[in-house]
């Protein structure tokens, strides 16, 4: 998350192997009207209430499968072994109280929520129940403000029974 632009995900997959065809086994697409969330279009939450003074945020989701790569005829790796799922990001604030550096002392986690939205209704939230605050390092080196940056991590909320909820909500029945 920033000021400007637009909000861009990127995803990394590994698989096993593909089988092209020549024709569509879902029937005939149909074509669908590119919605773009800005970046003017989120907001972020702790615990329920407006963070504010947010200058960017970064999120970053690995489910750290690792690949066996075991020698086949095929080429193909022969599977992939699950491991520790990892959801970290950073948040820099400019400061305007002690909420988060309160909380990184104390060593308790929060829950914080990004959401996005378009006046068309259109929404994207992703929740991360229990975040993790690291003690920032504060540099005081003008008159401009003081900035921080926190870089989190998140844990399993046993409450919750997960690490995070991505809900999208558009106008598209199923995908």
């Amino acid at each position: 998350m920033q000021r400007s632009g637009l909000l861009t995900a990127t995803a990394r997959l590994v698989a096993q192997g593909e089988t092209v065809s020549t024709t569509t086994s879902a029937g005939t697409p149909a074509a669908l009207d590119l919605k773009r969330f800005g970046h003017f279009n989120g907001s972020i939450t702790r615990n329920g209430t407006a963070l504010g003074n947010v200058v960017s945020a970064d999120i970053t989701y690995a489910n750290n499968l690792d690949r066996i790569e075991t020698i086949r005829n095929d080429g193909r790796i022969d599977g992939a072994d699950p491991s520790i799922a990892a959801l970290t990001g950073s948040i820099e604030v400019r400061f305007a109280d002690q909420t988060l550096v309160t909380q990184a002392l104390g060593g308790d986690p929060c829950e914080l929520e990004f959401a996005y939205s378009l006046p068309s209704g259109e929404s994207f939230t992703f929740t991360v129940h229990a975040v993790y605050l690291p003690r920032p390092r504060i540099e005081i080196s003008g008159p401009q403000g003081v900035q921080a940056t926190f870089d989190w991590q998140a844990a399993r909320d046993s409450v919750a029974g997960r690490m995070c909820t991505a809900t999208l909500i558009n106008d598209i029945e199923e995908y």
